[in-house]
């Protein structure tokens, strides 16, 4: 058993630009890594897939916020320049353990059955159409900024009776909490937004409406504080997280001319190929940090008390032992397995809408255009700045 660790440069440009290089040749090094964030938290990082299993179900990393944030202190070259979050948003569901996250995750749990996510897909559909029909006749369009952030932004948005002209609003708060790079302007966007989901909460418990923020706050189990929390990660995570994934299986379709052939000969295969394109380019490359209660060991390597943990879920998904050729799309793989929304009981509960959304939006989206092709310049696919997203910046393409 060893505690001796060099660290690694990662969360850099560099890394950004070349994550899949990079973190292939941390695989073969060694299971687990030393890491520092670009605010100067020191962090324990997990890249193969066996291991990442083994971490995301092991009861002696927590997430809590109180402990969490007593662990990012200990682990950062400066204390005070920690992630600040509003205190509103931090008691959600991915920041809770045990009882307290059943109790949460089993509040929400009809909110995502699969009935209900059956009955929004026509909308989804017609909010999916309209863009497409905006887009049409167009010789360039970025597929971020006019298609694959917007379907999820309008779908959350309406889930939760978001009004239509606050979504630019919320897209700005989330790319600047979900990039964990200024401490001062996550607190203030964080601040900004906890704010204006107390007036959407209060606004419903005066005039409900037909909406799931509705439905929650008539239910009454939920404290103000913990329906803020849960506003706050369907809508930032949730539109970052299903965006991220309709333009990278777009991105990955498009650079693999033979698997975009076969799927459009047999578009019946789709949602069996979104698992494949989810394993293949992940929309989330880290998960969140959880701190260890206790040491523990992670193949061989023993993990001290207090020091704080990430799965690099994007290794894991092209880790070659789990997914033989994993450099290479494969439509036809079965991809059972993949940890693109994690694993365990912090697994993502939005799965099932982030994957009949990217199915419509992507299905739709060949249908329309069968001449879509990429049209970027040297160096103009780039991946933006985030500690857990893996999103791109832009993705340039002509519909045709």
């Amino acid at each position: 058993m060893s505690t001796s660790v060099r660290s690694v440069a990662l969360f850099t440009d560099e890394y950004l630009q070349n994550s899949h290089e990079i973190l292939a040749l941390l695989r073969e090094e060694g299971p687990v890594h030393r890491a520092r964030t670009a605010n100067g938290l020191h962090v324990w990082v997990v890249t193969r897939h066996a291991d990442a299993v083994a971490v995301l179900t092991d009861d002696r990393l927590l997430k809590n916020p109180e402990g969490l944030t007593t662990a990012i202190r200990a682990n950062l070259d400066d204390p005070d320049r920690g992630l600040t979050f509003s205190g509103d948003i931090a008691h959600h569901l991915l920041n809770s353990d045990g009882a307290e996250h059943d109790r949460l995750r089993g509040l929400l749990a009809g909110a995502f059955s699969a009935e209900r996510v059956a009955r929004m897909r026509p909308r989804i559909t017609e909010i999916t159409d309209g863009l497409l029909d905006a887009m049409a006749g167009k010789r360039r369009v970025d597929l971020i900024e006019e298609y694959a952030l917007l379907i999820p932004v309008a779908v959350l948005c309406e889930l939760l009776g978001v009004s239509h002209q606050d979504q630019d609003r919320f897209r700005a708060w989330a790319n600047v909490i979900l990039a964990a790079a200024d401490p001062d302007a996550i607190r203030d966007a964080s601040i900004a937004l906890a704010a204006f989901l107390v007036q959407l909460i209060r606004g419903k418990r005066a005039v409900p409406g037909d909406d799931l923020m509705s439905e929650l706050v008539a239910d009454g189990r939920l404290t103000e504080p913990e329906l803020i929390s849960i506003a706050f990660l369907l809508l930032v995570v949730g539109h970052e997280t299903s965006g991220n994934m309709i333009a990278n299986s777009v991105l990955s379709l498009l650079r693999a001319p033979d698997q975009l052939a076969a799927l459009r000969a047999d578009p019946a295969r789709l949602p069996g190929a979104i698992e494949e394109l989810l394993r293949f380019e992940s929309p989330v490359g880290m998960t969140t940090f959880r701190y260890t209660n206790e040491s523990v060991v992670v193949d061989g390597v023993e993990i001290p008390a207090g020091e704080i943990v990430m799965v690099a879920l994007s290794s894991a998904n092209r880790d070659s032992v789990r997914f033989p050729g994993a450099d290479r799309l494969d439509l036809a793989r079965s991809a059972d397995g993949h940890l693109a929304f994690g694993h365990g009981v912090h697994r993502c509960l939005g799965a099932a809408l982030a994957k009949v959304t990217g199915t419509v939006a992507i299905g739709r989206l060949l249908d329309r255009f069968p001449g879509l092709r990429l049209d970027a310049r040297d160096g103009e696919i780039r991946w933006r700045r985030s500690t857990f997203m893996h999103g791109l910046h832009a993705l340039p393409v002509t519909p045709g």
